[in-house]
């Protein structure tokens, strides 16, 4: 991947294009010439660009609808049961595109929190009984109508609301309960996770409480866990359903303690909430039976699973993408715990028995779990197809796997990697995977102290005194005491917005972050003398270390490394390798209008791809949805959104007559630093 040229350049339709140089040299005039022709420059390229897109589409006809395309849904959270994110609508082609308009918006409503809490409204929505289901941060549930987006139903489910760091539900899940008659209260069910851990079923129809499952329309999850904290265990991601079972994971809090309860994944019955099965992540040689504390059903501090899962009925297996075993940042005390930590594991959907793992980082150290759902497509071979899994990963690595076997497609590489630095007693890999084809790396190359960038000459300087301050030795460098820069940060290339497949071109789109993070590791001796004095510092109890972590910003708040700072790249499966690469989002909405900048931003939520070759995303700093041409990576259409779009959006037409709409949560995201909304907004071309 080539190194990104960072030249000032402007656009007629997108803000300048990427760049900012490192500041200009010679005397005091000459310098406030260049600034005010580079003010000027950028001021008239934005102004331009905008008349130009508005009076190009002015003169442009409304474009007719064509209606005898397919008609289709949004059944599952991706798309469908293996997350695929693909939509087989027509009706809006890169042609017409240009001519989508707001057909309708919706209010969940606003999200409130003390700090340091972040509410966010991240969620995807999902098409059911022709009802649009979506959930908001602080897990409101509601039923909408698709074509008017006038609410049918709403339901505020009790919980701890201020339990968690992050107050968040990315969706819900439908299903059929096929031992109630058809049109009978409760044969449509709405399943989703609280924050607090207890999985809810409600009515489709009418919100109303399903009381045949578990006690009350509610199966608690914490009273098998054993010893639990307030806050430990929250559901963000949607459970998945395998026959007639509801499958959960949960994300439990991050860095607080080593004495965490178990990440078990478990399965219950639609109808009742009767428990089916349940598996923790134990290594080899031990059992729940015989190794759990007195009076618990689990060994505690197995890995959990927190992203969105993945379901092959006809395999009968749920994937499951694990994250780490505590502490995040310390494998020394782990007892072998970590066995299955930032692994894709595959369950039995009737027993919960482990069929295969893939361990995508051995005794993760870097909180590099696997934070996005496993996509499940079909690769076309020389031998025939071939039943696949792709996982997206923090470290930028995507891992194409045989989904029946968890054997690598494209050749996996066990490299070296670094051990110097390390505190004592760590226990570290002395390699970890690699995909041996580099299409599948999908984060910039190993920083250099020359990547260090900045607006001005200033802090250009303060980064290359940041990047010498610390150790790097590259992606998997040791955490120690004297600090580290982790790259890419531990919000990861990759995060939940995970990857999307068109599986009839056979292309895989990624959206990535490319910014670093400086961590350091605090002996427990200094934690409290330090806190006090306002370092923020996780104290991870239990463990020798406490951890500090930022991003690795200039004094001007922008990534020290050279931009862009987010892509949006295409893969040729078939193939096996890169189509395109480009810079994703702009400075927008964090800088002044001169410095509209094409730099590619942080970004937070996942695309969409449709047959007629559109990909769909917002998820970027600056407050727009954007759709991009599959076969070239040129942005076609983009919309000014009411608040940051982190959230992946979906697509729908339920009728022959119908229009075909895109559809995105607007609720911004706090650490992001993108305006927060409630707003669900969907566009459609005019009738």
């Amino acid at each position: 991947m080539n190194r990104t040229d960072t030249r000032l350049s402007f656009q007629d339709v997108e803000p300048a294009a990427a760049g900012g140089g490192n500041g200009t040299r010679g005397k005091k005039g000459r310098r406030g010439w260049r600034r005010a022709v580079l003010i000027g420059a950028g001021a008239i390229a934005v102004l331009g660009g905008a008349y130009w897109a508005y009076s190009e589409n002015l003169f442009r006809p409304t474009p007719a609808i064509d209606y005898s395309g397919p008609t289709a849904g949004w059944s599952y959270y991706g798309g469908d049961a293996g997350g695929t994110r693909y939509s087989p609508l027509t009706q809006i082609t890169p042609e017409n595109v240009w001519a989508l308009k707001p057909a309708w918006t919706y209010h969940i409503g606003m999200v409130t929190a003390p700090e340091p809490l972040s509410p966010t409204f991240q969620a995807t929505p999902i098409i059911a009984e022709n009802r649009l289901y979506l959930c908001s941060g602080n897990g409101r549930i509601a039923a909408v109508d698709p074509e008017t987006g006038k609410e049918i139903w709403a339901k505020q489910p009790s919980s701890d609301n201020f339990s968690t760091y992050l107050l968040n539900c990315r969706g819900v899940t439908y299903a059929r309960d096929e031992s109630v008659p058809a049109g009978a209260e409760c044969a449509g069910r709405i399943f989703a996770g609280t924050l607090d851990g207890r999985l809810v079923a409600l009515d489709s129809a009418t919100g109303r409480e399903c009381r045949s499952f578990g006690r009350n329309a509610v199966v608690d999850l914490k009273p098998g866990l054993g010893k639990m904290e307030r806050g430990d265990l929250s559901i963000s991601s949607p459970p998945v359903v395998i026959g007639n079972a509801i499958v959960v994971n949960g994300r439990l809090t991050d860095n607080m303690r080593v004495d965490m309860p178990a990440g078990a994944i478990r399965a219950f019955d639609i109808h009742s909430g009767k428990p089916l099965w349940s598996w923790n992540g134990l290594p080899p040689g031990m059992s729940d039976a015989k190794d759990a504390p007195e009076g618990e059903q689990f060994v505690r501090r197995t890995p959990n699973s927190w992203a969105p899962m993945a379901v092959d009925p006809k395999l009968n297996l749920v994937y499951v993408p694990m994250g780490n075993a505590p502490p995040d940042h310390y494998a020394a005390n782990r007892r072998g715990l970590d066995y299955y930590a930032s692994s894709v594991v595959a369950l039995d959907g009737t027993t919960g028995e482990v069929k295969w793992r893939f361990q995508t980082v051995h005794n993760d150290v870097w909180d590099y779990d696997l934070p996005a759902q496993p996509v499940l497509f079909d690769l076309p071979t020389r031998k025939g197809s071939i039943p696949a899994l792709a996982q997206t990963t923090k470290v930028g690595h995507i891992f194409i796997l045989d989904r029946r076997t968890g054997k690598p497609i494209f050749p996996v590489v066990e490299r070296p990697v670094p051990q110097e630095g390390k505190v004592p007693g760590e226990k570290l890999s002395a390699t970890q995977p690699f995909p041996a084809n580099p299409a599948f790396i999908i984060r910039d190359p190993d920083l250099r102290e020359e990547d260090m960038w900045g607006f001005t000459p200033y802090d250009k300087y303060k980064c290359r005194e940041l990047f010498r301050s610390v150790n790097y030795k590259g992606v998997f460098t040791p955490p120690s005491t004297r600090g580290w820069l982790q790259w890419p940060s531990f919000e990861g290339a990759s995060n939940w917005g995970g990857v999307t497949i068109d599986p009839q071109r056979g292309i895989l789109i990624a959206n990535t972050t490319q910014v670093g993070a400086i961590m350091k590791l605090i002996p427990q001796a200094e934690i409290a003398s330090r806190t006090a004095a306002g370092e923020p510092i996780l104290p991870t109890k239990g463990a020798p270390y406490g951890l500090q972590m930022k991003p690795m910003l200039s004094p001007f708040g922008a990534p020290c490394n050279r931009p862009p700072w987010g892509r949006l790249t295409a893969i040729d499966l078939k193939a096996g390798k890169t189509l395109w690469n480009v810079p994703l989002g702009t400075t927008r909405d964090q800088a002044p209008p001169p410095m509209w900048l094409k730099l590619g931003v942080p970004n937070l939520g996942g695309s969409i791809a449709t047959a007629s070759g559109l990909v769909f995303l917002g998820a970027t700093t600056d407050n727009y949805l954007r759709a991009y041409d599959i076969a070239s990576g040129k942005v076609v259409w983009r919309v000014r959104l009411p608040a940051g779009g982190q959230a992946t959006p979906m697509t729908y037409r339920l009728k022959k007559d119908g229009r075909q709409y895109v559809v995105i949560a607007a609720g911004g995201h706090k650490f992001l630093g993108t305006k927060l909304g409630d707003s669900v907004v969907a566009y459609a071309l005019p009738k």
